[in-house]
């Protein structure tokens, strides 16, 4: 998705969707998409300790597999859990049943009650199934950490223009994205910190 912010078509397609939480209360909710793998989710963890900060990590079930104790981490550091299928399935290019039981294989793993769609998109009848399952939760701020277009001071200047009380705020726990949230995480965290925001985590 080329977007910072989630669009009122997005939100009219998946209206049972959290796409942003109390917007009375000066709070934002971290998330991760795409991990746990080696090369980034060790330093995200860091720079959150760092900060004092909880996220939610939407994970890809075929990562944990190969990298459980990097799941164990997570888990262990109090952060949140969120199922992202298996294979980092795209919706539109597959049946129904297949999605459901790709998001069912990656949650024999994963054990959350969180949902999250790689790439933001689910076919109809998918989000009928899921949102019977899951919470699915969506974002309010997309930060675009994985675009070869941006620079790290970029993905900073997505936060800083976008966050508001409740923003849902996405990075990525991926290759593409880790050489910019080098700068770009404990940066951004920052700023939030010095505006007052406190970090939550989802029910």
């Amino acid at each position: 998705m080329f977007i910072e912010k989630s669009g009122r078509f997005l939100r009219w397609l998946y209206p049972a969707a959290t796409w942003r939480m109390d917007k009375n209360d000066h709070s934002v909710y971290l998330t991760f998409d795409d991990g746990p793998i080696p090369e980034s989710t060790p330093f995200i963890l860091k720079t959150l300790r760092e900060f004092g900060a909880k996220a939610t990590f939407f994970m890809v079930g075929e990562n944990v597999a190969r990298y459980h104790d990097l799941y164990n981490k997570i888990v262990e550091e109090g952060h949140q859990v969120g199922n992202h299928t298996f294979n980092h399935l795209g919706s539109y290019k597959h049946m129904a049943i297949t999605y459901a039981a790709n998001t069912q294989e990656a949650n024999q793993l994963i054990h959350a009650h969180l949902f999250r769609p790689p790439h933001g998109l689910m076919r109809r009848t998918v989000y009928w199934w899921i949102n019977r399952k899951y919470r699915i939760i969506m974002w309010d701020v997309i930060t675009r950490d994985y675009s070869k277009w941006l620079t790290a001071d970029d993905v900073v200047n997505n936060v800083k223009k976008y966050t508001r009380n409740g923003s849902i705020i996405t990075f990525h726990d991926s290759l593409k994205s880790i050489d910019k949230l080098k700068y770009a995480l404990p940066e951004a965290l920052k700023w939030l910190k010095e505006q007052g925001y406190e970090f939550k985590t989802f029910e």
